[in-house]
């Protein structure tokens, strides 16, 4: 990659996270900056892009539960919009072209029935690097969002074998015996360790069992990553996996988002069949609202799915690329698109930035519509008459339970989001719930009694426990607070919250350690 390239894509990056903005949206800048001096997508470029969806999905695969696929309100909520969204852009270019667009004018209802189908996609890449970065990959509405886009994604998946007008090879049937391989694929995932050598695993995994070995019979590669990442989910390592993936993914993936603007150099026909399109996105996240509160998920649930979803797929490209070559399109609906695509994440990412804000300004309005009986999942939650809660039950939650038990007693209640990891932590003796504290919706119905005199926030992100201290002091909690940090400079803000005790996670590790061997060595 040329200096120029790495230098653009910083600026760019660093001048928007400066204001306050994901930095994705500077490197699609970027993208069309260089465009505009003369550098255009190379095959090496859209090779590193092809690495970074690929791990992408890979790492979706590792945090993915196969029983979320098969629920109703994620299959039959992909199929009902997937169909109502391709209709509706069916209908906004068949209107482009009644207008006289000029790029439209060249459709028949067949084909714009196939680009609409492409629109109604939402991007997979964007959405999962949205939820990331607000830490809520484990809260139902993210659960459910991913759920509809590897949906979407199989449906993709589906198109490409036809449009291609090749079925896969008859070895294909090896994926069939896939599941024999897993006990050889978890010895190796365990023995690997934690440093480069799992790295390197991960990416052997993602990159030539799983790409490369559906590539050569004739499936799609980023599908292969996503099903060997599934294969090996409910490993527990394979969260440490997924976390030394992590920034190599990420860098892979600023090639991506160059890749975008690199494409080509808007026109004046191309502007305006984007702006077309990026007008009727609000048409397309209504029909996604809709269809999630027909599911009897709540405002905030179906709002926040809504928002993650609100922008076009990549996989619009891809559509529109092999039409292209076919020869029914022109070529400038890449670009046109392209334009869409970047238009509509620039859109997504102030919204989903601003979704607590949005949910707060529509909530009571919306409520009016919500369906009286809720889906199970989605009930509000009420902690009871626990004298101590410990909100968020991993490693140092349960640790804290366990040690604060012998004191308190059988009065300690965790609050865990995660509902996988509530059987195990129930069956170690734990009286635990479900619930997401970072969800303004589980503040709103929560009652906390005047016996509750002591909150633990073991919350692994600094935002969620400051969320936390907001909303408990907004219900006059008059107890006492303590917090976990991860970075020596968080706790200046916890103290400002009025937070008791501060526990830093590293500083702390050490002297825990000294403590423990002390206790055990000394003399009997």
């Amino acid at each position: 990659m040329e200096p120029i390239l790495i230098a653009v894509a910083f600026g760019c990056g660093m001048l928007v996270n400066l204001i306050g903005l994901p930095p994705l949206l500077g490197f699609l800048a970027a993208g069309f900056i260089l465009n505009a001096m003369g550098y255009h997508n190379t095959p090496a470029l859209s090779e590193v892009a092809d690495l970074g969806v690929t791990l992408l999905l890979f790492t979706i695969g590792l945090k993915l539960n196969v029983k979320i696929l098969m629920r109703r309100d994620v299959w039959g909520t992909t199929s009902l919009h997937l169909l109502l969204s391709t209709l509706l852009f069916t209908v906004v270019l068949l209107v482009c072209k009644g207008l006289g667009l000029a790029l439209a004018m060249s459709l028949d209802w067949k084909l714009a029935l196939l680009l609409g189908f492409a629109l109604s996609f939402s991007s997979t890449v964007f959405a999962v690097k949205v939820l990331e970065e607000r830490s809520d990959m484990n809260a139902l509405y993210a659960r459910l969002a991913i759920g509809v886009l590897v949906m979407q994604d199989l449906f993709a998946v589906a198109f490409l074998a036809v449009s291609s007008g090749e079925w896969p090879s008859i070895w294909a049937l090896w994926i069939l015996g896939l599941p024999l391989l897993r006990p050889l694929l978890l010895k190796l995932l365990e023995r690997a360790g934690h440093g480069e050598l799992q790295v390197l695993f991960g990416i052997f995994l993602a990159l030539v069992v799983g790409a490369a070995g559906f590539e050569v019979v004739g499936l799609k590669p980023d599908l292969g990553a996503l099903i060997i990442g599934m294969l090996i989910a409910s490993h527990p390592a394979s969260a440490g996996l997924a976390k030394s993936l992590f920034n190599l993914k990420d860098l892979f993936l600023i090639c991506f988002f160059l890749t975008i603007g690199l494409n080509g150099l808007p026109t004046h026909d191309t502007m305006l069949l984007a702006l077309a399109l990026v007008l009727a996105l609000p048409l397309k996240s209504a029909l996604y609202y809709l269809v999630y509160s027909g599911a009897h998920l709540r405002v905030r649930t179906a709002l926040l799915s809504t928002l993650a979803l609100t922008n076009f797929s990549e996989f619009g490209l891809i559509v529109a690329a092999i039409a292209a070559k076919a020869g029914w399109i022109s070529h400038e609906w890449l670009v046109a698109l392209s334009l869409a695509l970047a238009a509509s994440f620039m859109i997504s990412a102030p919204l989903n930035g601003q979704s607590e804000r949005i949910y707060h300004r529509l909530g009571n309005w919306l409520r009016g519509m919500q369906a009286t009986t809720l889906h199970p999942e989605d009930r509000p939650i009420e902690l009871g008459d626990a004298e101590v809660i410990i909100l968020g039950m991993g490693r140092i939650g349960q640790g804290a339970y366990f040690e604060l038990e012998n004191k308190y007693g059988t009065v300690i209640l965790g609050v865990e989001n995660d509902s996988d990891k509530l059987p195990t932590l129930r069956a170690q003796g734990m009286n635990v719930i479900e619930g997401d504290a970072t969800d303004t919706d589980f503040w709103d119905k929560v009652l906390l009694s005047n016996q509750v005199n002591l909150v633990l926030l073991a919350m692994p992100h600094h935002s969620g426990n400051l969320y936390a201290i907001e909303k408990l002091r907004s219900h006059g909690f008059a107890g006492k607070i303590a917090a976990i940090v991860r970075f020596e400079d968080d706790i200046a803000s916890l103290k400002e919250q009025g937070v008791d005790a501060v526990f830093n996670v590293y500083d702390e590790a050490g002297s825990g350690f000294a403590r423990h061997v002390i206790k055990r060595l000394q003399p009997l």
